[in-house]
């Protein structure tokens, strides 16, 4: 039945919930609060409003001329004209149309350094659970060796012991206080980073444990998911709409451009005025655009194809990453709770049935199992923020 309960756990992939309330709550604090995502957004605001410039016609043009006229008697010469030119009617279309891509574009711009922004905090809230988790273990090593350290020196001070027992329990005091210092500093760190995640302001954040929720256990099911939801490969989509619109665009400017109007013109005793009809003959503006287009949409084809390829190489990694180190954590929290040695020790050391030498060397590995084990559940809590970036 052991063997059955581990391979259902190995079949599941897992995302981290760490107190899943707080974390949402932190997440969208932290999205609320980010100056790099408040500057991100007023930039491409700024980009949208001049993605909309130029897709309209353009100005019309007004000219007034008023030659003299020689000799005298000719008179004066008044022109008035009022002119609008204008692409082939199809361009504006493509036009309109390019520029709502490229603003969509730019909101899967900010929707890929959102989830970027928001994986960082969920990779530093994974490491503080792992320093909130060390800080906790050190704290009952610091109390056990504080102990420990005050039975020998009263042991020495008795003569039960010699020195070398009572400089062993004091530099084992020493080593573990300085342990602690460690992680605390790294945890005040982490505490930093995350506030500068946070525009600023301060986060408390003492979670010290990580609990998970089940997901489709077949990658591929996953993956299919998760293809279609990455705003990474949705913008490269985007891009190959965008090539393809320029490519007709190009297509529609080299066709001819015409320019249509009034006109006045005044001489003394005589008014003519009327239409004026005028069409560009395209020879030599627009060459070399098409193929230019052309080259741009093969080019973007090739680059989807080539992030399909890594985009799926890399999660398919990450997965199988993810689920080793949930066989890891899995094995070490059941040797922990089956096989750890650390009360009996204790009562050995306290009854005087072993010295202090043995003790520290055996406790040492109980020491390094638990240390493995919280450094599998951070490296799993890495591994899932990564994947929570494809846009789940």
């Amino acid at each position: 039945m052991k063997k059955i309960a581990i391979s259902l756990l190995f079949m599941v992939m897992l995302l981290p919930v760490m107190a899943q309330n707080k974390m949402d709550t932190l997440l969208k604090e932290i999205e609320s609060n980010s100056s790099t995502l408040n500057a991100l957004r007023e930039q491409i605001a700024a980009r949208k409003l001049n993605n909309r410039t130029g897709i309209y016609l353009p100005n019309p043009e007004v000219a007034f001329n008023y030659l003299w006229g020689s000799p005298a008697p000719v008179g004066n010469r008044t022109d008035i004209s009022i002119t609008q030119s204008f692409d082939f009617p199809t361009a504006y279309g493509h036009r309109s149309r390019i520029s709502k891509l490229e603003n969509a574009n730019l909101d899967l711009r900010y929707q890929s350094e959102r989830l970027n922004l928001l994986m960082r905090a969920r990779q530093v809230c994974t490491e503080l659970v792992y320093y909130n988790a060390l800080v906790k273990e050190y704290s009952k090593r610091l109390l056990n060796a504080q102990r420990i350290a005050e039975t020998y020196q009263v042991r020495f001070d008795r003569g039960d012991v010699n020195i070398l027992e009572k400089n062993k329990a004091l530099l084992e005091l020493t080593t573990t206080g300085n342990e602690m210092s460690r992680v605390e500093t790294e945890r005040s760190s982490l505490l930093n980073e995350l506030k500068a995640l946070n525009g600023g302001n301060a986060i408390s954040f003492t979670a010290s444990e990580i609990t998970y929720e089940m997901l489709p256990p077949d990658f591929e099911q996953w993956y299919a998911m998760a293809e279609a939801k990455s705003p990474v490969l949705q913008y490269v989509r985007g891009q190959i709409e965008i090539s393809r619109q320029q490519v007709k665009l190009n297509r529609a400017l080299g066709l001819p451009k015409f320019t249509a109007g009034y006109m006045s013109e005044k001489v003394v005793g005589e008014r003519f005025q009327g239409v004026t009809v005028g069409v560009s003959i395209p020879l030599w503006e627009n060459r070399n655009r098409m193929k230019q287009a052309k080259a741009e949409l093969k080019t973007a084809e090739t680059v989807l194809e080539d992030n399909k390829l890594q985009f799926y190489h890399r999660l398919q990694n990450l997965f199988l990453k993810a689920s080793r180190l949930q066989q890891e954590v899995t094995s070490y929290r059941h040797a922990l709770s089956s096989y750890s040695n650390e009360a009996f020790l204790k009562k050995a050391l306290d009854s005087g049935e072993i010295p202090l030498l043995y003790y520290l060397l055996e406790i040492t590995y109980y020491y390094e199992a638990m240390q493995k084990m919280l450094e599998s559940e951070r490296d799993l809590g890495f591994a899932l923020a990564e994947l929570s970036a494809v846009g789940m």
